[in-house]
């Protein structure tokens, strides 16, 4: 079976890979495709036969009428025809409870080919006649492009150069020579010096937030807030800043355009083909029928590549070239004109009676999201908004969305109302919960961590839960601080429970890459940004987590066959950067209140 999953003249209209929907939904569905073919294929076999399809099982590649003895392949049934069926929400598959594939670890099929580096992504693309482009970028957001001389790059033998407006463009058979003819471009540019910067970025938010605007989560606001802080005998109120984040693919955006007999075609690494389908279609004023969009496998893309733009260059410079395009984003490039997961302020305001018991909780998000908004903690006073803002970057869907920020600051309060109690932050979450599978997954990452053992001098504990798109999570978290404030993660121990279990192999990889990833926002991812300007738009000034960083990793699976399987890229993130936060904090008695924690890698 070959499965064709970006390509718009092939496939149904799919909205895109986001927000894990693949498990819950295309697997629902693909199922029931595949029980469908085999109904089909017995009914085929029954009339071959002559008899009826009681009886009848399709396994192996074969239909067995084990009554009499007979077997027939698939292929021997179809003879190389295409067969199309109606798939009915009817139609009868196996529960899980009685998987015999299903549920077990299967590898990737073509798993080796990715560890080997002979798999090809767009940037690898080779189309014949192809030509290389390169764009003109400007010096910083929000300029205009006053004149450029080209005499230089037109001189160029082979180059060839595409203007639209603002947009400069050079096509070479080469790439260096590209390059090197874009850098001959004299260009003057009028530039914006006046936009906020990392220095400011926080209470930029807050003033610019859109009061006339407010959104809520559905059900955000329960009883009296003021009243449950009246009644509270301990009261903490606190402020949690994030910062904007690159996504930082090991593919920076790519694409390869074509045009032949006025039809598009766009090979590019995108999560919404049918997305940037439209945005091809709008821009060249095509019908849809004209554009097709192709995703090969993408070198990653965390929630950053929703958006068509090197599709949308190539085409333009394929179109004046007649003749294939490829570009290939550079890193600069990437970490500057691709969108960032999004800053935030959030203001948490709690209250808490003598016995544990929450009776206020006030949360207010400003810009950074929606996602994982509400609490899962039981309150009878809670109210609850996410506060829109304007932005001076671009911002976008991320990994986890604003769960990840949500949650890092719920998680962090959680345990710092724990202290203030002089409670354990474990027992004062399992006091405060009614959600069974929220329980379970605390109580299991907690036994697995060993919560309750003792610490080494220097060393801290931290505990951190939540759930997003179907995934409960919880996370431990153990960490050393050495005399000169630098942080060391000894170990990430997490449990994950998604409903039933598809393949654990797999999941487990992608929870342990998820742990991995959420490292690097949690310490020192952060995008530093000044008029207008990216500052650290390249992978020696932008730290990413290392090999060095990466600890001791446990994940426990909870396979809940009695529930439907859930998605799983989403929650995996969510616990890392508040468990760490609450560890730094056993350890030394410092609460950190922004993300990333440790920056400059050292603690304040």
């Amino acid at each position: 079976i070959t499965m064709v999953v970006g390509d718009t003249d092939l496939v149904p209209y799919d909205a895109g890979t986001f927000g894990s929907p693949a498990t819950p939904q295309m697997v629902t569905q693909l199922r029931k495709a595949a029980a469908t073919a085999r109904e089909a294929l017995i009914e085929m076999a029954a009339k071959n036969w002559n008899t009826p399809t009681t009886g009848l099982t399709a396994e192996n590649g074969m239909v067995l009428n084990r009554a009499a003895n007979k077997k027939i392949g698939y292929g021997a049934l179809t003879k190389g025809r295409q067969i199309l069926r109606s798939i009915s929400d009817n139609v009868p598959v196996i529960p899980a409870t009685e998987w015999k594939l299903a549920g077990k670890s299967v590898p990737k099929v073509n798993g080796r080919s990715f560890i080997t580096g002979k798999h090809q992504y767009v940037s690898d693309m080779q189309l014949p006649g192809m030509l290389y482009g390169k764009v003109l970028r400007a010096p910083s957001y929000d300029s205009k492009l006053a004149d450029a001389n080209d005499a230089k790059a037109k001189a160029m033998h082979d180059v060839l150069e595409v203007r639209n407006g603002n947009f400069i463009g050079v096509v070479d058979q080469a790439v260096r020579a590209a390059g090197k003819a874009l850098q001959s471009i004299d260009d003057n540019w009028e530039e914006d010096t006046g936009q906020p910067s990392t220095a400011n970025i926080f209470d930029y938010l807050v003033k610019n937030a859109d009061g006339e605007n407010r959104r809520s989560s559905s059900g955000d606001t329960t009883g009296n807030v003021e009243e449950g802080l009246t009644a509270a005998d301990f009261k903490l109120a606190k402020t949690y800043n994030i910062n904007y984040i690159a996504h930082t693919p090991l593919e920076p955006r790519a694409a390869v355009a074509e045009w032949i007999d006025g039809k598009l075609t766009v090979w590019t690494g995108t999560q919404r083909p049918f997305g940037v389908q439209d945005e091809l279609a709008d821009i060249f004023k095509l019908n849809k029928d004209k554009v097709r969009v192709i995703v090969p496998d993408t070198g990653s893309g965390y929630g950053g590549k929703h958006s068509g733009e090197a599709a949308i260059e190539a085409a333009r410079l394929a179109k004046t070239a007649q003749k294939p395009v490829k570009i290939v984003w550079t890193r600069e490039e990437e970490f500057t004109w691709a969108y960032f997961r999004p800053a935030g302020v959030i203001e948490v305001d709690a209250g808490v009676n003598k016995h544990g018991a929450i009776t206020a909780w006030k949360f207010s998000n400003y810009n950074s999201g929606g996602a994982g908004l509400d609490t899962q903690y039981k309150t009878a006073n809670k109210q609850i908004a996410y506060i829109p803002s304007k932005t001076p970057l671009r911002q976008g869907s991320y990994r986890a969305l604003a769960s990840t920020a949500n949650v890092f600051a719920r998680e962090s309060h959680m345990t710092d109302l724990a202290r203030m109690l002089k409670m354990d932050p474990l027992a004062f979450r399992l006091q405060n919960l009614a959600d069974d599978r929220f329980i379970a997954v605390l109580q299991t990452a907690a036994k697995a961590f060993g919560w309750n053992s003792s610490k080494a001098p220097g060393h801290g504990y931290g505990i951190a839960g939540g759930f997003e798109k179907g995934g409960h999570i919880a996370t431990c978290a153990e960490v050393a601080v050495n005399s000169d404030k630098e942080v060391k993660i000894i170990r990430v121990t997490q449990a994950f429970e998604c409903g039933a279990i598809v393949n654990p192999h797999q999941l487990e990889n992608q929870i342990t890459g998820a742990i991995v990833q959420g490292l690097g926002g949690a310490l020192f991812e952060k995008i530093d940004f000044a008029g207008g300007k990216i500052l650290n738009a390249s992978l020696s000034a932008y730290r990413v987590p290392r090999f060095s960083d990466v600890p001791e990793i446990e994940v426990i699976l909870i396979d809940r066959k009695d529930l439907p399987s859930a998605g799983a890229g989403e929650a995996g993130i969510i616990g890392v950067a508040p468990a760490i936060r609450n560890a730094i904090l056993g350890a030394t008695g410092i609460a950190l209140t922004d993300l990333p924690l440790i920056p400059n890698g050292v603690l304040p």
